[in-house]
């Protein structure tokens, strides 16, 4: 048996759980603005930018998951244009990180979908010139 080395390709899919097949599906088909994949029963998929997000329904094992972090150009404009389709923030666009080196600086805003899962558009801001 040969053993060839294990190399792990980009992520594929996220899963979270969701409470309501319905509202969790409006939320990110028509306020994200995701384009959505299909939806089976209680199982719903979105493409994220080519990582498909996975949502399942099941009120008895909802929890929290992982952080979904959506890269934007502009979180300025992204957060008004989110705020504008009823998103609500937990608070506005506020500074990370400045890289040393680069002088980039990382900006973050979170929220919650319609399920409780926390969600953040994040973007990273060239110094002026």
């Amino acid at each position: 048996m040969t053993s060839t080395p294990l190399r792990l390709g980009p992520i594929a899919q996220v899963s979270l759980y969701a409470r309501d097949v319905a509202r969790t599906e409006a939320f990110y088909r028509d306020t994200l603005r995701l384009p959505h994949v299909f939806t089976f029963g209680d199982l719903m998929f979105f493409d994220m930018g080519g990582v498909r997000l996975y949502l399942h329904a099941d009120e008895e094992k909802w929890r929290p998951g992982s952080v979904l972090y959506f890269l934007v150009d502009d979180i300025r404009a992204a957060y008004g244009q989110l705020q504008g389709r009823g998103v609500k923030f937990s608070g506005a666009p506020h500074l990370i990180f400045t890289d040393d080196t680069t002088g980039v600086e990382e900006w973050l805003a979170f929220f919650e979908d319609t399920e409780g899962n926390m969600l953040a558009i994040t973007s990273r801001v060239a110094p002026a010139a």
